[in-house]
């Protein structure tokens, strides 16, 4: 199971983290489809595990883990830039204190407890690697591993720096109603810049047979999750926090705004670099 954790959803994002939320309006609160298993073979299969990620608790993987097969991720690493970790961590702590059952993503504790300790949360959560998924969190063969690093690397290759900005606290709860996560998303800076790269991402899985990403991606982060489908009240209590924040002035229009410095792919265990953008870009 290590070799499948990493992630989004999110994922996920988030996970997922690591996938693509379709809007159901009449609930309130985002939906997340469930992730492909048409690609893989029943025998040798070792039996459903739930947890994937892409380093958060909230990325779990549906598909059963087949000998031979590796889970490959393809994501934009994350780093909360130091200045905005006070005020996501006030943010965080009103939230958890209103809805206990949230857990910190990839920490083995409530965010509520840990939010408690300040050190612990700066060093353990909001100092992580976080993931914005550019493809589908999928099985592939050994045999394809080498053509899918080198063609996404041909693909990304040229990529430039840019700016992304963390707009938007969102609910996703994902297709089973399983899980429920607290996210940042993009909803203006990079979201262009990151939509064309799924589009290529795209054309490297289709090139594989892999199944493509979500129509109208909308790219985030996961900073929390919870078990079971609790969207409509987390989704009052996040709005509630939002409309009293601002209040105080202690909320800006956007959480946090980060530099995009590369892509990178991680398939079991192994962490391919696609491309990084050098400090003179």
């Amino acid at each position: 199971m290590e070799a499948l954790k990493a992630c989004y959803a999110d994922d996920s994002d988030s996970e997922s983290a690591s996938s693509n939320p379709t809007l159901d309006h009449s609930e309130g609160f985002t939906q997340l489809p469930p992730p492909p298993v048409s690609l893989l073979s029943p025998p040798k299969s070792l039996g459903s595990q739930d947890f994937l990620q892409t380093g958060q608790t909230s990325r779990f993987r549906s598909f059963p883990h087949v000998d031979g097969n590796y889970a490959l991720h393809v994501y934009i690493p994350i780093y909360i830039p130091s200045p905005s970790k006070k005020e996501l961590a006030a943010f965080l702590k009103k939230v958890s204190s209103h809805e206990p059952s949230l857990h910190a993503v990839d920490v083995d504790l409530p965010l509520n407890i840990l939010c408690k300790n300040k050190e612990k949360l700066d060093q353990d959560l909001l100092g992580r690697k976080f993931h914005i998924s550019l493809g589908r969190t999928v099985p592939i063969r050994v045999h394809q591993i080498d053509s899918m690093v080198s063609m996404l690397r041909q693909k990304l290759q040229t990529q430039k720096r840019y700016w992304i900005d963390f707009s938007k606290w969102e609910v996703f709860v994902n297709d089973e109603r399983t899980r429920t996560f607290l996210s940042l998303e993009v909803t203006q800076g990079g979201l262009r810049e990151i939509t064309k790269q799924i589009e290529a991402v795209n054309g490297v899985y289709k090139l594989h047979n892999l199944p493509e990403f979500y129509k109208d991606p909308r790219p985030h982060i996961s900073l929390a999750w919870a078990l079971g489908d609790i969207g409509h009240s987390l989704k009052r209590v996040v709005e509630e926090v939002i409309k009293t924040s601002a209040v105080e002035n202690s909320v800006r229009k956007c959480a946090f705004t980060c530099k995009f410095k590369g892509i990178e792919c991680k398939i079991g265990h192994k962490i391919h670099t696609i491309c990084k953008i050098s400090d003179g870009h």
